[in-house]
């Protein structure tokens, strides 16, 4: 084990001779430059878990890459903003969502990069550096010269920013916190300050500033170097990894256990030896080393190891980032190593073994194994040693399981997908055009994104609140071929791929089919669809269908191959209400998600007015009287009566009943304007249009707009 007993620095430093001017000066360097004295306090690893904001706190130096929470340096006032929702006959609901902006330090040493981010455990940076949460985020190396954050510039004022020089922090600015009940989140971030692993002596020899100087040493993935001293920090690794730590009269040196032993002669010795074994009253059963593990997200693990005939524990706590099997052998090489040091030995030699140092191995004549410098005492031209018996090197990493990981999966955000509808959907009372915003991503980890309308060719936006739940929207592969409304349509199928392995299609019956269910939008048509059959890699036959739902009957025939496909759920749409006066005109989204480049997520529609249409009259019939006229009749549709829960007349809708009828032949075009479902086509007219074959066009004239034309041929 290594032993840090360096209070005889003093005494090296100057040599048998100048022994006392050596101790005073090795008192200085032990006290003041290395190890202060009474009062230091080493490090835990739960400092590295908890974010704090307190005063004096310690900022580890990060080595490697480690998982810290570090301190928060500067913050805002939460930031409050109001959102008003409702309307259209429903209670206005006033809803309040907050952000914050705020600065963390995260190590006392330069560092080169940041990778996940946890909030409140879990992931608020993916690995790609996607963030789940809305923010801005920047990050500050920790340079000597770099500059103030520019929004901490902004709060504080001209030259009244710190620069925070020598310290790595990140600043978030407006991290939404409405994900986080509204208070900003523990965080915790994955810090790499050196790109690799490190050498355990390169940090030792950093840490020291030079004093402490090394040969080749173990590498650690990442290591949090705390405490109030340098020695509380060094302390902490060579109490657990197989170090030797030892003056050779210019610095101290940092070698591995497992190396040479200087051999001690008989003739060295010159005077008794004495051998000591403690009991196994006083030794421990047990030695665990707790530690970050790389393979749990840099959660805290541990590993013991255990032996028969001890009464206590010895636990360890070690801040580096370590595999579960290397965390075993440093629990193996602990607990072998105080078993082996409860045999001591005290040598009495000429003072030719004063070139030996505290923490050096020395082979001793008639013993088996080797043997640690204690403590050294230098006498009247002898010196003698208090020995301790050393184990070897630990074992290369032992089999050993982490444990369960409790780990959040890492699941990109990635880009959102938008369709803007205008749809005839609705109950039919509205005034105004409303369009529909169907939303989701291609990636499992999408999330809900911020939308803005624009109805002026983009000139100005507005903001339209947030999407729904995520829609299940893809792709047709094959067109669909034409088929009438009245009936179910039960020889074609349509394949269907959906955007994302989170997506699904399932069959329906006929019963839930009356009641709307599986409504969805190929094309410019919509359907119902009551067979799902998953086909593997997203893609879904689609069959038993009713084709032209809530009058999109005319769009049928004019399918191609890969048109969109939304799936129509009320859950997953946001209602748009576009201003009065915009019908005819054109209508804009955009989607500001965090997995969204600026302006990226965007589409737009023509209004069209879909939902305050009323749908085309169907059933055209004529008739011819017996003086030749032809009476021509049809039956209305209601865009306020897609049910028909009684059997009498739907509502009508519309502020009147008229319909305009527009009969064409050969060199000419009648109209006419009519407020009943028909209409006599006299006979006189008829002659006077040269009673040739004719093509009879009717269109409901709502308040709002006509409807789509339905046509008949006669003659």
């Amino acid at each position: 084990m290594a032993t840090l007993v360096l209070s005889v620095v003093g005494q090296i430093v100057g040599g048998p001779i100048g022994g006392a001017i050596g101790a005073t000066v090795g008192q200085y360097v032990d006290r003041t430059l290395l190890f202060p004295p009474a009062g230091r306090r080493g490090p835990r690893l739960g400092d590295l878990a908890v974010q704090t904001s307190s005063y004096g706190g310690t900022i580890a130096r990060v080595f490697g890459t480690m998982r810290v929470a570090g301190i928060v340096i500067w913050s805002t006032d939460l930031i409050e903003r109001r959102s008003t929702s409702g309307g259209k006959g429903q209670p206005k609901v006033t809803r309040y969502s907050y952000s914050a902006s705020f600065a963390v330090a995260l190590s006392a040493r330069p560092v080169t990069a940041i990778g996940r981010i946890w909030a409140d455990g879990k992931l608020l940076r993916g690995a790609a550096g996607d963030f789940k949460s809305a923010c801005t985020f920047r990050l500050h190396s920790g340079d000597e010269d770099q500059a103030p954050d520019p929004l901490i510039a902004a709060a504080e004022g001209a030259g009244q920013a710190p620069a925070f020089r020598g310290v790595a922090y990140a600043v978030f600015e407006d991290l939404e916190l409405e994900d986080f009940g509204n208070r900003i989140p523990l965080l915790t971030f994955e810090v790499e300050a050196d790109p690799g692993a490190v050498g355990i002596g390169d940090i030792a020899e950093e840490l020291s500033a030079g004093a402490i100087a090394t040969a080749e040493t173990p590498a650690l993935a990442g290591y949090a170097a705390s405490g109030d001293s340098i020695r509380a920090a060094v302390e902490a690794l060579a109490d657990v990894v197989p170090l030797s730590l030892a003056d050779d009269g210019a610095v101290l040196r940092l070698s591995v256990d497992g190396g040479e032993s200087i051999a001690l002669a008989p003739a060295d010795e010159c005077g008794r030896r004495t051998r000591v074994r403690r009991g196994t009253a006083g030794m421990p059963g047990e030695a665990s080393i707790t530690y970050y593990d790389v393979e749990r997200d840099f959660q805290t693990g541990l590993q013991r190891a255990v032996r028969p005939g001890g009464r206590s524990a010895d636990r360890r706590a070690l801040p580096a980032v370590l595999g579960a099997g290397a965390a075993k052998a440093l629990a193996e090489y602990r607990l072998a190593a105080l078993w082996a040091g409860r045999t001591q030995a005290t040598v009495t030699a000429a003072w030719r073994a004063s070139r030996l140092r505290p923490g050096a191995l020395v082979a001793l004549a008639g013993e088996a194994g080797r043997w640690r410098v204690v403590r050294w005492t230098l006498g009247p031209m002898t010196v003698t040693l208090d020995l301790a018996r050393a184990t070897g090197a630990p074992p290369p990493a032992l089999t050993a399981t982490p444990g369960r990981i409790t780990g959040e999966p890492d699941r990109p955000h990635g880009p959102t997908i938008l369709r803007l509808l205008d749809l005839p959907l609705g109950d039919g009372q509205g005034s105004k055009p409303l369009l529909f915003v169907a939303a989701a991503g291609g990636e499992a980890g999408w999330r809900r994104a911020a939308l803005s309308a624009s109805y002026d060719h983009g000139e100005s936006w507005q903001a339209a609140g947030g999407t729904a739940l995520p829609a299940a929207l893809g792709t047709a592969l094959d067109p669909l071929p034409d088929a009438g409304a009245a009936l179910f349509d039960l020889g074609s199928t349509l394949e269907v791929e959906l955007a994302s392995e989170a997506m699904w299609l399932e069959s329906r019956g006929d019963d839930a089919l009356v009641g709307g269910a599986n409504l969805a939008l190929v094309g410019e048509e919509l359907i119902q669809f009551g067979l799902a059959e998953p086909l593997g890699e997203r893609r879904f036959r689609l069959s038993r269908l009713l084709r032209g739902r809530r009058g999109t009957e005319w769009a049928a025939g004019s399918h191609g191959a890969d048109e969109d496909f939304t799936l129509i759920e009320a859950d997953s749409l946001v209602v748009l209400e576009a201003p009065a006066g915009s019908l005819g005109g054109e209508a804009r989204i955009l989607a500001s998600g965090t997995g969204d480049l600026p302006g990226a997520a965007g589409a737009s529609v023509a209004i069209g007015g879909a939902a305050l249409r009323p749908p085309s009259p169907v059933h055209l019939s004529v008739r011819e009287t017996g003086d030749g006229s032809l009476a021509i009749g049809w039956v209305r549709r209601s865009r306020a009566g897609w049910s028909w829960p009684d059997g009498g007349d739907a509502p009508l809708g519309e502020e009147a009943e008229r319909y305009r009828l527009t009969i064409s032949g050969a060199g000419f075009t009648r109209t006419a304007e009519t407020l009943a479902p028909a209409w006599l086509y006299a006979a006189a007219d008829r002659a006077a249009d040269g009673g040739g074959p004719i093509q009879i066009s009717v269109v409901q004239l709502g308040t709002f707009a006509a409807s789509r034309a339905a046509g008949l041929a006669h003659g």
